[in-house]
């Protein structure tokens, strides 16, 4: 089973996740840049997490033989902090550069005007860039967020099959599906979806234009979610090929419409833990080596 996680937050993950995650399959991951837990208070500090997201966590994935993308945007929550709007100003620099595969997480969090504002204006950007985009549906008020998401894509006219609509349920997968959207379901322990469910849906809708995540986090989540909704879905009578359909080639022919994903052979095939490289003066080895005085 080879595995493109298409949404998970390997900043707030270990090297432990990783190794787990190469084991189980996983070569390729997006990342989106997303709320850290505490509000950011300067511009300045969104630079250096952007930065971070496209240098130190793509080298720190490559150390465990996996490809690591980023979508790069103004999340929705801090999109109604003042102090935040500047970076709207130095998104263009960073949706130019390699990796970054889509605008978002954008979208709603509390359904505000500013949020509103923010993400008309990012997804102006993509257009500017000729992005996908990932958008985030809010945790509440889910139908009434996911059909003003839509209404506002419209609007703006970005082609539907270059958005993504994540975090959906039973009660919204539908919606995106008349719009013509890719739907984007993140597998979580207790609250968003779990495997079984995951399956249902994909037998009551098929397999096309469908992304599973783990969405995994700083909070109570599973890396390896992916994984265990390919094993649900085996359980469940789906193929290999459809298995591969769904957690490889989906997220490749999303993202694909970037024109930057970093996936080669050698991706497939790589050593963990093999290369001693280092990154700005920095190795993941701590110490000296064992049996070394």
């Amino acid at each position: 089973m080879r595995i493109f996680d298409p949404h998970i937050h390997m900043t707030s993950r270990t090297t432990d996740d990783y190794e787990a995650m190469y084991a189980a399959g996983v070569r390729a991951v997006v990342e989106p840049a997303f709320w850290l837990g505490q509000p950011r208070t300067s511009v300045g500090s969104f630079v250096d997490y952007f930065d971070g997201l496209l240098g130190w966590e793509r080298f720190r994935a490559s150390q465990f033989g996996i490809a690591h993308h980023a979508t790069i945007a103004l999340n929705p929550k801090e999109a109604n902090d003042p102090r935040c709007l500047g970076v709207l100003d130095v998104l263009p620099r960073y949706l130019e550069k390699d990796g970054v595969v889509a605008v978002g997480e954008i979208g709603f969090d509390s359904m505000t005007d500013a949020e509103e504002t923010v993400m008309v204006r990012q997804l102006e950007l993509a257009g500017e860039h000729d992005l996908p985009v990932m958008v985030h549906t809010p945790h509440r008020d889910k139908v009434a967020g996911t059909r003003r998401t839509l209404e506002i894509v419209q609007q703006v006219g970005l082609p539907p099959e270059r958005v993504l609509v994540d975090h959906l349920n039973e009660k919204t997968v539908d919606l995106v599906d008349d719009a013509g959207c890719w739907a984007g379901f993140s597998v979580y322990p207790d609250t968003k979806m779990d495997e079984d469910r995951m399956v249902a849906i994909l037998e009551r809708r098929g397999l096309d234009r469908v992304l599973v995540n783990s969405a995994a986090d700083w909070g109570r989540s599973d890396p390896l979610k992916t994984y265990r909704t390919g094993q649900a879905m085996l359980a469940g009578g789906y193929t290999d090929d459809d298995v591969d359909r769904v957690l490889w080639r989906n997220p490749v022919a999303f993202y694909g419409q970037s024109g930057r994903l970093l996936l080669d052979d050698g991706s497939l095939d790589a050593t963990v833990g093999a290369s001693a490289a280092d990154f700005e003066g920095n190795t993941l080895q701590r110490g000296e080596p064992v049996g070394l005085a």
